[in-house]
């Protein structure tokens, strides 16, 4: 996959349904802070590992710390979100909205389609109820992680 517009990255994904990625594949996030990066009620991410992710134009990325422990990819020519990465994670959670229209085609189900939502308590009531899969308080991974359903 690469996002094509002013930034460039290229990753690969699997042939398959994503069975060998030892996380959660494809994910929303429903924090204050993705949904106002991303301008919209809930930013949808897919998880692939780190090193299949190859950025190509180190001139136009840039990272953002809201937190010493991760990362936001943003792309400095366009101002597209790119991604999210805690800092000792070997996942990168990619932006699904950068994906090329073609390879959106061909995995956008899989892309579109989320069996966790992270920090569903900044949801907002009435909008993302209906998403089918696991509610998680905030994230999914980390100690004291708590289910909502």
């Amino acid at each position: 996959m690469t996002g094509r517009k002013a930034y460039i990255y290229l990753t690969s994904l699997p042939d398959s349904r994503f069975t060998n990625f030892p996380t959660p594949k494809c994910l929303t996030c429903q924090c204050t802070q993705c949904r106002k990066n991303g301008g919209s009620l809930i930013a949808w991410l897919y998880n692939v590992p780190a090193s299949s992710v190859m950025f190509t134009s180190q001139t136009t990325l840039s990272q953002y710390h809201a937190t010493p422990s991760a990362a936001r990819g943003f792309c400095t020519n366009c101002g597209s979100w790119l991604f999210w990465r805690a800092e000792k994670s070997s996942v990168i959670s990619m932006s699904v909205g950068t994906v090329d229209k073609d390879e959106l085609k061909r995995w956008g189900k899989q892309l579109g389609y989320s069996e966790v939502h992270l920090w569903s308590e900044d949801a907002i009531e009435g909008i993302t109820d209906h998403l089918p899969g696991e509610k998680w308080r905030h994230d999914h991974e980390s100690e004291g992680a708590e289910k909502m359903n």
